[in-house]
């Protein structure tokens, strides 16, 4: 089989594409014929060094934590799928050499998820990472919930920072599905148009000069959840605009590792600020991130293209290092790689 391996990181240049036996999958494990493979930023950072350093685990790495496909065998002890299932794919590559930029992959049987009927590759690809981070954002609040449905968040108001990115984008799908009101800062029309397309009720410029009064006049009580990509940049505009113990989800260090919080602020308001790292969240988050997913997909809730607010840009998989490059250069939308056809 066709697959893209490294072998020490650094930039995309140690990618390779080698032609590799296909692995058997051992106990609780199934084998993936992999159709399309989604590229993320944590692929590229861990790629660099980011997750293991100078050295890595294991002789060579085969990239990218994200893909959906089709069950092609499955190990001892696996019962809850199937030879044909059409899946999709997370954590392919946590801890394990066994990434989805190569035409076959193996992983453990529940990170293998059962793609409804009618949803296509492309949207598989497009979860894992994004999708289960926001999914997880928005179930952080102290007072709930731990899961997400069709009004599960009814009466709340959320705020997405960043909602043309690929979180953003997820967290205004399903926070809407949810039944929250959504509001997402962006930079530019461009961006505005996006989250719209998304499903945003409402857009704001942060870099207006009353972005704090147009929230406020959205929600004067405050929003309930912030989906936070940079918190260093927007440190005094949370605290602005965040409502009576409400919570803002910090999932990426975009403008920094270090952030000044406002304390007075915060604590007249009771606030949390909760830091949140999908591959440490715990089995039982992951397991419900899964299945709420999962039902989202079966109402439709999860599309992505132009039309939905997720520009998609292809590459093919001998070009996975062109792909991580334009991921690393912030490229607008969801980056996949057709890995091979259906």
């Amino acid at each position: 089989m066709r697959s893209i391996v490294y072998s020490q990181p650094g930039d995309s240049s140690v990618l390779s594409l080698v032609d590799r036996d296909v692995q058997e999958p051992g106990p609780g494990e199934v084998r993936v014929r992999v159709v399309v493979s989604g590229v993320n930023p944590t692929d590229w950072k861990a790629r660099a060094g980011g997750t293991y350093g100078d050295g890595l685990p294991f002789p060579e790495i085969t990239p990218n934590q994200d893909g959906a496909g089709v069950v092609d065998a499955v190990g001892p002890g696996v019962d809850e799928l199937a030879v044909g299932d059409r899946v999709w794919l997370y954590m392919a590559a946590a801890s394990r050499p066994t990434g989805t930029a190569q035409e076959s992959t193996v992983v453990p049987a529940s990170r293998a998820v059962r793609l409804p009927d009618g949803v296509s590759f492309d949207v598989g690809a497009s979860l894992g990472v994004p999708a289960m981070t926001a999914h997880r954002a928005l179930t952080t609040h102290e007072q709930g919930p731990a899961r997400l449905d069709p009004g599960a968040l009814e009466g709340r108001t959320v705020l997405v920072a960043g909602g043309a990115g690929a979180v953003g984008h997820a967290a205004i799908q399903l926070a809407r599905w949810a039944g929250a009101t959504v509001i997402s800062t962006i930079s530019s029309d461009a961006k505005a148009a996006l989250a719209s397309a998304a499903g945003a009720h409402h857009t704001v410029n942060y870099r207006s000069d009353d972005a704090t009064g147009q929230i406020r006049a959205i929600a004067p009580d405050g929003v309930d959840i912030v989906v936070e990509v940079s918190i260093p940049q927007n440190a005094a505009l949370v605290a602005d605009v965040l409502a009576n113990h409400g919570v803002v989800s910090i999932y990426a260090n975009n403008g920094g590792d270090e952030a000044p919080l406002p304390i007075r602020p915060n604590m007249s308001i009771n606030a949390r600020y909760q830091f949140l790292l999908l591959y440490t969240i715990g089995d039982e988050a992951l397991s419900a991130a899964a299945e709420d997913i999962t039902a989202a997909l079966q109402d439709d809730v999860l599309p992505v293209g132009d039309d939905a607010g997720l520009p998609l840009t292809r590459f093919a998989l001998e070009d996975t290092a062109a792909a991580h490059d334009a991921v690393e250069q912030d490229a607008v939308g969801k980056v996949l790689i057709d890995v091979q056809g259906e």
